[in-house]
């Protein structure tokens, strides 16, 4: 419905009212700025190695115009297909209510899973993919930072002692700083990474008008030739483009955080422009000056912008290696969530749910992070070791989506095979392309990976055995209550709460209880906490209550992926529906569970081993569902696996 504004006459000196949609103008703005800051600052960085990796693999003076051309040409095509076509306009439309990531995707294709075995395949291919992500995100950090003060060497050449000491001492500093939050400084992401690619932008527009010829790279006739002159060069070449499109996967992650339209409007009309005239203008001054192949991304500006666009390119690595940081914590809570990783510390740094800060992990990647740069001393080594965990993701996206897309969306067999097959082709060569780079690096986000499958496989299938063999041993909840009014069971006064992981049996740690006390508390709450596939529950449908019998209750709590549970104030919010919760008259329950190899054990023995560890250094059920350490009662509980 439309409105005749000019219609209407303003009577002199009133104020004008402002447009009806003003606001949301004003917020769709701000939401695309914050796009810019958070999701587009990996692939944001990439001119500052991209190129350069991908053009040393021709020999010093074998570099051709074509040559050149051609590398520029395979970095438009993979920025276009991969990023534009693949993810911000098919793989972002599947989302888990406005959710997206490869384990939101992976949710939602066991969900439409035709069969128990189907299911279980794809939590493998969706778990992979997400220790792919964990391995791109110790590897972000590394090469961002490093690529960015490498800039000190062009404008002073003996400054480049210095390049490592710096480099170690941002990223100890940025990781220090992660238990603090980053809702203070969060803001100016957006802003400081509007004016980054502002800057990259009107560099390469600058030099690409000086020589134009370099806009002949958009036809694909160049890429193409450049693969078959020298099939074996070409092939190499590719290992290094996919630099270029490091951090689309992000897009889609982040899809929660801003809405599908303000990462599209920032990708389309201002990321995309600028990577690209920055791609194209570092060609350009190659093109006229080989000489600027020593590293072509400084060398694009005048020498007095040198030492500003080190200071700006620093501070955009800091935020693509934040945004690869906080990915890493909360894709860490949802595979807690989702039963593949024990349980961690979790803490919140700002009211805001998403902002969280999980120690451990923090720990690992900074020692990861920091161990990379030591190591590999220079972006352009580093940058062997990116692209495999990059690809690797992008595969697992791809059968993921093939799924989705063919089962819940209704796409033909053939539109469904058709699109992602050719994705899975132009991603399965690019993966190819990298496994020629094992041996020079690419092995690191591969034992990450590995390790990583390792261990959560191994957490997900130990805490199914366990569940199978608590059942095994449980009594069936029916049955106790059937027999409770006739039992001689002393009941005392106060409210006892026991955390039960199947809502239908008697909790152990009751059995225990009545075994050693021989009492039972006047009011009993038998508490559930089930994960469901969804990012977010509402309140409505976060808890169940039902009484049971006379002072017996049972609640199901329900929590997303991206949620932390908060078991005593949940309680506290069901009062008015009849839950006896009082705060200081509450005892909680709890089993601690000793975990020792069965006479038959049923799994493999590093398997077991790996579960025992991570079993030991879990944390606390108290801490990790927030319940007051001094109202909690432990009963050991021994379970052979």
């Amino acid at each position: 419905m439309t409105t005749n504004a000019s219609a209407q006459t303003a009577e002199p000196g009133a104020a004008r009212p402002a447009p009806a949609d003003a606001a949301p103008k004003i917020g769709q703005a701000a939401m695309v700025l914050g796009a810019m800051g958070i999701v587009y600052g990996d692939i944001g960085t990439s001119p500052l190695y991209a190129l350069q990796a991908s053009l040393l693999h021709f020999k010093p003076g074998h570099l051709s115009h074509a040559d050149l051309l051609g590398v520029l040409s395979l970095i438009f095509w993979a920025l276009f297909l991969i990023v534009t076509v693949k993810y911000v306009l098919v793989v972002m439309r599947a989302d888990n209510r406005g959710e997206g990531g490869v384990l939101s995707l992976m949710a939602l294709a066991q969900r439409v899973a035709g069969s128990d075995r189907s299911r279980r395949l794809l939590g493998i291919v969706g778990v992979l993919g997400a220790c792919l992500v964990f391995g791109d995100g110790v590897i972000t950090p590394a090469i961002s930072i490093l690529s960015a003060v490498e800039g000190v060497e062009v404008s002073d050449p003996s400054l480049g002692q210095f390049v490592l000491p710096i480099s170690v001492t941002i990223i100890i500093a940025l990781f220090a700083f992660q238990s603090r939050g980053t809702g203070s400084v969060g803001r100016l992401f957006g802003p400081i990474m509007a004016v980054w690619f502002l800057a990259i932008g009107l560099l390469g527009l600058n030099e690409i008008a000086h020589h134009p010829v370099v806009l002949l790279a958009l036809s694909p006739s160049f890429a193409v030739n450049l693969l078959l002159e020298d099939k074996l060069l070409g092939f190499t070449v590719l290992g290094s483009v996919v630099l270029a499109v490091t951090g689309a996967e992000a897009l889609y992650a982040d899809m929660g955080h801003f809405g599908v339209r303000p990462i599209r409007i920032a990708w389309l009309f201002f990321v995309l422009p600028a990577l690209l005239l920055n791609y194209f203008g570092q060609g350009a001054l190659i093109l006229h000056n080989p000489k600027a192949l020593a590293n072509p991304f400084y060398l694009l500006g005048p020498v007095w912008a040198q030492i500003p666009m080190v200071v700006l390119a620093t501070a955009a690595g800091v935020i693509a290696s934040q945004a690869l940081i906080s990915g890493a914590f909360s894709m860490a809570r949802q595979c807690m969530q989702l039963g593949y990783f024990p349980r961690l510390i979790v803490r919140h740094t700002s009211d805001v749910e998403g902002q969280i800060y999980v120690p451990q992990v923090n720990m690992i990647l900074a020692i990861g992070v920091t161990l990379l740069v030591l190591a590999f001393k220079s972006s352009a080594a580093l940058g062997a070791a990116y692209g495999i965990a990059v690809t690797g993701t992008f595969l697992c996206t791809c059968v993921l989506a093939g799924i989705v897309f063919r089962r819940q969306f209704g796409w033909s067999r053939l539109a469904a095979f058709g699109v992602f097959g050719f994705f899975f082709l132009i991603d399965g060569i690019f993966f190819a392309a990298n496994t020629l780079r094992i041996v020079d690096g690419g092995w690191v986000p591969l034992a990450l990976g590995l390790a990583l499958m390792g261990m959560m496989t191994s957490w997900h299938k130990g805490r199914q055995l366990m569940f199978s063999r608590w059942k095994q041993d449980s009594m069936p909840l029916s049955l106790f209550l059937s027999r409770l009014p006739q039992s001689r069971t002393v009941r005392v006064p106060g409210i006892a709460i026991f955390l039960t992981g199947n809502p239908d049996y008697v909790p152990n740690a009751l059995l225990h209880n009545l075994k050693h006390n021989k009492v039972l508390h006047e009011r009993v709450i038998f508490v559930t906490v089930n994960n469901t596939d969804e990012p977010e529950v509402s309140p409505e449908q976060r808890a169940t209550v039902e009484e049971l019998c006379p002072g017996v209750y049972r609640v199901v709590l329900r929590y997303g992926f991206q949620e932390s549970p908060n078991i005593p104030a949940e309680l506290a919010a069901l009062r008015g529906r009849g839950v006896p919760f009082e705060p200081m008259q509450v005892s909680y329950f709890l089993g601690r569970e000793t975990i020792v190899p069965s006479m038959q054990p049923k799994m493999a023995f590093w398997r077991l081993w790996l579960f025992l560890v991570m079993a030991r250094n879990a944390v606390s059920a108290t801490e990790f569902f927030r319940i007051p350490s001094d109202r909690v009662v432990e009963l050991g509980v021994r379970v052979a696996i």
